[in-house]
């Protein structure tokens, strides 16, 4: 399976496990800035386990895909996340690098 297609698809059926194995297991995760928001599985597994487990209505959409070689470019629409720190819906562009059949890197823009 495509692996951002795959994880989106865990994303929104809250399946940590199954979100965690599309991803690298060095992944970087930043922000538009640069910020390293998350590094490896157990940064994903930190962040997105306690996000998933407190938003039962959490649900994400593709509005846009782009692909350009190995990078992916989703213009998403996420409603239901229920975390302190996190509002409730967001819009943005989410930029993931491919390495392969695993996300290697990702860029979160809100």
């Amino acid at each position: 399976m495509d692996p951002v297609q795959g994880q989106l698809d865990a994303f929104n059926a809250r399946d940590l496990e199954q979100f965690v194995s599309y991803y690298a297991p060095d992944v970087v995760i930043e922000d538009g800035l640069g910020n390293v928001m998350m590094h490896g599985h157990a940064g994903i597994r930190q962040l997105y386990g306690a996000l998933f487990a407190a938003s039962p209505e959490l649900h994400a959409e593709v509005l846009n895909r782009i692909r350009v070689s190995s990078y992916v470019i989703d213009e998403e629409h996420a409603t239901g996340a229920n975390m302190e720190g996190f509002p409730s819906e967001m819009h943005g562009a989410v930029v993931y690098r491919l390495d392969g059949d695993q996300i290697a890197h990702v860029w979160l823009l809100l």
